[in-house]
């Protein structure tokens, strides 16, 4: 650790400071509405939009806990909670005695399908509506960039 730091400059430290910002309280916000509206927390819809998304509803759990981002023990933790509430199972890898599937129920499918459009509306209002389509194709570009540099420092 001889390198000495790459302090930000004022440009790159507003530009950061002010996406940290965003970044917390949108993620606020759009989780009160969830739990507030839904009764869902925003863990809860997150894995449950990322099964959603998967063909069968089921997703192994080492690699939905890569998605989301999240460790084993909290992976095992909530998909136990959400189990214990009928919206996911867990299923049992019949080729890998080690793994198992994360799988959604018809009460989970029921209930993002019930929480999905007041949180797109939420979205909208609070994000999409406040910018223009040149500036959501350059967030997007720069996301996806920035995604890409992310899961290829993982692998």
């Amino acid at each position: 650790m001889d390198e000495e730091a790459r302090w930000l400059t004022a440009e790159e430290q507003r530009a950061w400071r002010g996406f940290v910002r965003l970044h917390e309280r949108l993620g606020g916000r759009l989780a009160r509405l969830l739990q507030s509206e839904s009764k869902m927390s925003a863990a809860d819809f997150a894995v449950l939009v990322n099964l959603t998304d998967v063909p069968d509803g089921r997703q192994r759990y080492q690699d939905l806990g890569r998605v989301l981002e999240w460790e084993k023990s909290r992976m095992s933790h909530h998909i136990a909670r959400m189990a214990g509430r009928g919206l996911v199972v867990r299923e049992e890898c019949p080729d890998d005695a080690r793994g198992a599937f994360v799988v959604i129920t018809d009460a989970g499918r029921a209930a993002v399908e019930a929480a999905a459009p007041r949180h797109v509306e939420a979205v909208r209002e609070l994000f999409l509506d406040h910018v223009t389509p040149a500036e959501l194709r350059m967030l997007a570009d720069i996301s996806e960039r920035v995604v890409a540099k992310l899961d290829e420092d993982v692998a």
